[in-house]
């Protein structure tokens, strides 16, 4: 059984005028070690999809399967030990918290329920030798570059070892050089990992890296190329 599945999601938001329906009946199903980007025009859906998948909000219709577990039928606090155990998120923004130092910001998934146990800490140390910052540790994020804080953006995501790892334009604010290392990084910690990895963006650079790419336009989702 595939880890991800994705059946006929449908999303619709109110307004005025009736119904905005934003995805209609996406259909796909991933296994580990997998990768796809998503793809289509400003307004078309990508990140509605990505925050559906992550259990940052509901389908209107239709189900998510992750891991054998279907998320929305889950009680809230359920859901959010779901959510962190299960998902990684890599945002455009790092959205490091800006008075912790870098090693503390990797371990604020692990702080949900007390003090960081010290294998926690362990994996938080290897993650960041593993993306070039072993070095870093004690520094805050105004201490580094752009690329530096994705890098720390990264190796929190993975600290719980996540099925599904979701990055919403993760090069967006790099520049080219930077944006290479940075997708270079994330495909390797992808095979290393073993993860499924889903990435939302404009960059068709970005978007050939992955096994598979598809489009989302008019609430569709269209395989464009397959690896």
């Amino acid at each position: 059984m595939p880890e991800l599945i994705v059946e006929n999601l449908t999303k619709q938001f109110p307004t005025r005028t009736g119904p905005l329906e934003v995805l209609r009946g996406i259909s796909f199903q991933m296994n580990r070690g997998e990768s796809l980007a998503v793809v289509g025009p400003s307004g078309s859906g990508k990140t509605t999809l990505l925050h559906i998948l992550g259990t940052l909000e509901p389908p209107s219709a239709g189900r998510v399967v992750l891991d054998g577990v279907e998320p929305a039928r889950l009680a809230p606090a359920e859901l959010a030990v779901f959510r962190n155990r299960k998902i990684g998120f890599v945002f455009q923004d790092a959205c490091l918290l800006p008075q912790c130092t870098v090693l503390e910001n990797v371990l604020v998934p692990t702080l949900a329920w007390g003090a960081a146990p010290p294998e926690a800490i362990q994996r938080a140390k290897e993650l960041l030798d593993r993306v070039g910052l072993s070095d870093r540790l004690g520094h805050r994020p105004g201490e580094l570059s752009g690329g530096q804080r994705q890098r720390v953006a990264l190796a929190r995501a993975l600290i719980n070892r996540p099925v599904l790892l979701l990055a919403d334009e993760p090069t967006g604010n790099l520049d080219r050089t930077t944006a290479e290392q940075i997708t270079d990084l994330l495909l390797d910690l992808h095979r290393q990992e073993e993860m499924i990895l889903i990435v939302v963006t404009h960059s068709l650079r970005l978007a050939r890296r992955m096994q598979q790419i598809r489009q989302l336009d008019q609430g569709l989702l269209q395989n464009l190329s397959e690896q």
